[in-house]
This record gives C-alpha cells, structure tokens and sequence, in this order.
C-alpha cells in the first residue's frame, strides 16, 4: 500500500491484535534527523495504532555501527514515547538462528538478539534510502540488529565481515532468518547517498509505503528506478521454503 504522507494513519494487519509483544525497529543509528533516520512523527503514528487494537508490549530496538550506546541517539532524535521499551540491541542475549535456506547465499547462521525471538509481531520502519544503485529500504534495516561485537572487522565497526561476504548476499539470507512482518518505508523525501550515509541528497516525494518487507521494497525499488540484487535472491530463494 502506498499512502500520502499527510494522510497517513497506521492500520495494523488484523494478525497484530493477537501479539503480546510488538517490535519496531526503526532505521536509528545516527544522533541525525530524517531522512537519514526514522522520524519520531511515524513512530508516533505506528504507536497509536498497535494501541488501537492491542494492549501489546511495544518496543523499540536498534544498534549503531559503532557498537556504543544507542541512548543518546535516541534522545538526540527525540524518542520518547509514553509506555513503550526502549532497547539497545548490544545489551541483549543473542542466539545462534540457522538460515531455514538449504542453499543459503552467503551466511549459514546468524547470531540474533533474543528480544526479536520473543516478539510476535515484528516492523521494519525505515526512510526511503538509496545508496548509489543500491536499495536501503525495510530488508536492509535489519543489519543493524546483528551484533557489531561479532561482525566488527577490525577496530573500524559496523559489520566488516559480512560486507566481505557480499552484503547483498547477506541480506537476503537475513530476510530469511529474521522474517519479519512488515515493512513500512517513510518516504517524505526520497534520501540518496554515495559513501557516507550521514550525508547526501533529498527530493521530495509525500508517501508511505507499507507491505510485507520484500513485496514493499521491490516497489520502492521500481520508484527508485534501480534493481537491488538482495532483493532478486530472495524472490529466486522462496521456492526452497515451499519444498
């Protein structure tokens, strides 16, 4: 679904009333404001409506490359929103999780934090990104989940050694092994970026987008005009599920 910005009032899918825990993971790692990271203003409205229909926990989890606190960003980027947990991702428990792909593309297992295991119901929020040719909508969001302690190359941070590995590859096997529920992609403004992702170029566009993760990120992708590769290995992955 695709929405105007100004009209845009969440409506949760009807499966979410039943989840006793809801995550969001929002596109965070950067004390910067949109659209190089997730708006308070959308977090605001996705809130209102999981309580519509829900008396859910509600959480908020995300990490920076860095590896250090995330709770000073979240105070840069003004996230305060009443009765909902803020977590940061380096302080969980992570679990080994085995990508359910017999062929997987690049990684055999991952090591995820346990609050995504023990949530119900599971949103990618994130600013419509463009990386050179490279797509950075709801899938890519969830790098940030990984453990920069156990992907670091180095002292440089962020997650070197699966960029070794081919970080389109990677992504695709993460859609697999951390399947969430939705995506929703806040594109006010169309962001595109070369090297540093802090800085780069805006042109405004009024929508949100809102679906299941890959189906949401090939029309953000089609928007774009560009073919993002992580998303084609998922489409050509699929089949080995339905086996």
């Amino acid at each position: 679904m695709i929405a105007k910005d100004s009209d845009f009032v969440f409506a949760p899918p009807p499966q979410l009333a039943w989840a006793r825990r809801v995550l969001i993971k929002p596109c965070a790692g950067y004390p910067l404001p949109y659209p190089v990271t997730t708006s308070p203003k959308l977090l605001n409205a996705v809130i209102r409506g999981i309580r519509r229909i829900s008396n859910a926990d509600i959480l908020i989890a995300d990490g920076t490359p860095s590896g250090e606190s995330i709770y000073p960003v979240y105070q840069a980027l003004g996230y305060n929103f009443h009765h909902v947990l803020m977590l940061d991702i380096r302080d969980s428990i992570f679990i080994e999780v085995q990508n359910p792909l017999t062929e997987f593309y690049a990684v055999e297992s991952f090591w995820v934090p346990n609050v995504v295991l023990r949530s119900d119901f599971l949103i990618s929020v994130t600013p419509f990104k463009v990386s050179g040719r490279f797509g950075r909508f709801s899938v890519a969001n969830l790098l940030s989940l990984l453990p920069v302690s156990k992907y670091k190359k180095g002292k440089s941070g962020g997650w070197g050694t699966l960029r070794e590995l081919g970080i389109e590859k990677v992504l695709a096997d993460l859609y697999f092994t951390l399947p969430f529920d939705l995506g929703i992609i806040e594109a006010h403004q169309k962001f595109f970026y070369g090297d540093d992702p802090t800085k780069g170029q805006t042109e405004d566009y009024g929508k949100i987008l809102i679906g299941e993760p890959h189906e949401i990120d090939l029309r953000a992708s089609q928007i774009a005009g560009i073919e993002c590769q992580h998303l084609k290995l998922i489409s050509e992955g699929r089949p080995q599920l339905e086996d």
